[in-house]
């Protein structure tokens, strides 16, 4: 099997603790034949055999063999894609009209017998945030640009939240994420709609978020790691990059009830990596764009978790 992993460009790309950049060392260190691509490198053909422009690799682990220390393209060719082939689908949201231009193309791949994960169709069809909302015991969740009627949302949540968060329904890592006092938000909410050209997501703040937020991998309806992220003092996102801590620990009965039901029906549209945020037993993301964390994951367990990804693959 051919690995060809599309990514982001390398110079936007965190090389420490960059997911796709670890898979595809972990590929090539096992004997696969293994190159990266990117958006500009990507075409799509409706007669003859498709072709994609590639480029060998080198990188380098740091002494845990988690981290890594180093990771650059070398030498590029011209190569014909076949039904050996996998393309391993990477880039980061945002979920925007370019985004869903690359999947449309991927898709016309996958249509001519190239694989690719996690399936386009898969991707198109879930939102990351708006199916976490409609599972069971999901955060409460107001979805639009109607100010009034975020506003009897709002009024009509059972608990009166401390405070209330609004967010972008297409954006990742915690950006654009902003908590505002219970009573100091709707002017913001309108300005949101405004800048964001659209919807945004308005939520009760959890409390339980200051004391962590779960993030579990699943591979092919297998969970392969979790850990508990706990927010710096002070904070209330969970994001590693900004200073959260982080350690292994195992997922509540009720938390892996809900997370399985999703893999498996998620499997069923050829969607196999998926990434859960999980607060209070709630999934409040089904990640299945570009999941990430794994070089994080993998430190927490000691192990290289990429390697578990290909053994399952194979």
């Amino acid at each position: 099997m051919r690995h060809l992993l599309l990514i982001d460009p390398l110079e936007r790309l965190n090389v420490k603790k960059d997911s796709s950049m670890m898979l595809a060392l972990a590929l090539q260190k096992r004997g696969f034949e293994t190159y990266i691509f990117f958006e500009k490198d990507f075409a799509v053909v409706n007669e003859g055999t498709p072709k994609l422009t590639v480029h060998s690799f080198k990188g380098t682990l740091k002494e845990d063999q988690i981290y890594l220390a180093s990771f650059e393209k070398t030498v590029s060719k011209i190569i014909e894609l076949g039904r050996n082939d996998l393309i391993h689908m990477r880039l980061d949201p945002p979920f925007d009209s370019r985004y869903q231009r690359i999947l449309w193309m991927l898709d016309q791949l996958v249509s001519q017998g190239i694989r690719v994960m996690n399936e386009p169709r898969g991707i198109m069809i879930f939102n990351e945030k708006l199916y976490a909302y409609r599972k069971e015991g999901s955060i409460p969740s107001y979805v639009g640009s109607n100010l009034e009627l975020a506003k009897q949302f709002v009024a009509g949540m059972k608990e009166k939240p401390s405070a209330i968060i609004l967010k972008p329904m297409d954006l990742y890592s915690g950006i654009g994420v902003e908590k505002l006092h219970v009573n100091a938000w709707e002017k913001r909410f309108e300005e949101k709609v405004i800048e964001l050209q659209g919807p945004v997501i308005v939520q009760p703040f959890v409390e339980a978020v200051t004391k962590g937020e779960i993030r579990s991998l699943y591979f092919k309806q297998k969970e392969i790691g979790t850990i508990l992220k706990t927010p710096k003092d002070g904070e209330f996102l969970s994001n590693i990059a900004q200073g959260a801590s982080f350690h292994a620990e195992p997922l509540s009965p009720l938390a892996r009830a809900r997370c399985e039901a999703i893999v498996k029906e998620l499997a069923g549209y050829g969607v196999d990596w998926v990434a859960f945020d999980i607060l209070s037993d709630s999934i409040s993301e089904v990640n299945i764009t570009c999941p990430g964390l794994l070089v994080e994951v993998s430190y927490a367990f000691k192990k290289n978790l990429a390697d578990v990804i290909i053994d399952m693959l194979e």
